[in-house]
């Protein structure tokens, strides 16, 4: 392996490891990002750690402050809004371009995780509730054919993971809603509805989630 090889498989695996911790809040925002620190602990040199943070700062997970260096970006509720705003549109347009590569497993495996979450309205654990709903939107749009915009998809989760761990902590009554919402779309999809039915279905449920946050944390607006 050559050194520039090396040192991007170093960069990328300093890359994963920094953005898992902070998609886990293992790294809390406002955490001050040390290179020889972080180093250290990969048992590497600065130099991948470097290239790995600039990444997270690429992506707003990471933020430079003058004098201080590095740091795990700070909430923002206009953060939040920005990131629920860009996924609404590109999960939209991913779930409706899915929709026709879509098999009858996918489906049946979507229907089952939206049983899942319906069953867990009794006992209600947000956190639970959240990582079962992500399963079940990404059975849908998995097999969009445009890899550029599963990767902004993705990108987008882990920004809004970080903003905000569960927004059916604040809202917790919007999470039976949002299980109606699932069964409509999956209607639409099975029922070989127009991709942009599909789309507007897809948008509306994710911009309804944040209207209800943004109603509940901001009535005055």
């Amino acid at each position: 392996m050559t050194g520039t090889v090396a040192e991007r498989s170093k960069s990328q695996r300093a890359y994963l490891s920094l953005k898992e911790r902070i998609a886990s809040h293992e790294l809390a925002p406002g955490y001050r990002l040390v290179l020889a620190s972080i180093a250290q602990e990969l048992d590497m040199s600065a130099v991948p750690v470097r290239e790995a943070i600039r990444r997270l700062e690429a992506e707003g997970l990471v933020t430079f402050e003058r004098n201080i260096g590095a740091r795990v970006s700070m909430i923002d509720d206009s953060d939040y809004r920005h990131s629920m705003e860009s996924l609404a549109v590109l999960e939209g347009a991913a779930t409706a371009l899915a929709a026709r590569n879509l098999t009858d497993r996918d489906l049946r495996r979507a229907r089952e995780l939206n049983g899942l979450l319906v069953e867990s309205l009794d006992a209600f654990d947000p956190h639970l509730f959240t990582a079962v709903n992500q399963q079940f939107h990404a059975a849908l749009f998995a097999a969009c054919p445009n890899p550029r915009l599963l990767a902004l998809v993705e990108a987008e989760w882990v920004r809004l993971g970080h903003l905000r761990h569960s927004t059916f902590s604040f809202v917790p009554g919007r999470a039976r809603e949002s299980v109606g919402e699932h069964e409509a779309l999956l209607d639409l999809v099975e029922g070989g509805a127009p991709l942009a039915d599909i789309e507007r279905a897809a948008r509306g449920h994710r911009s309804a989630t944040l209207a209800a946050y943004l109603d509940h944390e901001h009535p005055e607006r």
